[in-house]
């Protein structure tokens, strides 16, 4: 019986940090997210430049997400603290 060795494995190369600059808008957010969204669902991607993306993804969801946050907080204050159902006229 051979002996088990402890074989070192190469490492991937590190995902890159949070260098891209956050998005100038929502909209913009909202692009690039449906964009990267639909690179990923391609299958295309090698396993880096996908979980790079998926990290990418989840910093312009919770931009996303606070931006409304903060728009549905501003009607609540315009609308004197009731957040009112929309209702199409």
């Amino acid at each position: 019986m051979r002996p088990w060795r402890c074989v070192s494995m190469a490492k991937a190369p590190a995902a890159p940090s949070s260098t891209q600059p956050d998005p100038v808008s929502y909209e913009a957010a909202l692009e690039e997210l449906e964009q990267l969204v639909g690179r990923i669902e391609s299958g295309q991607l090698p396993l880096d430049q996908m979980l790079a993306g998926y990290q990418r993804g989840a910093v312009l969801l919770n931009f996303c997400r606070a931006r409304l946050e903060a728009v549905q907080d501003q009607i609540k204050v315009l609308d004197e603290g009731a957040l009112q159902p929309w209702v199409q006229e």
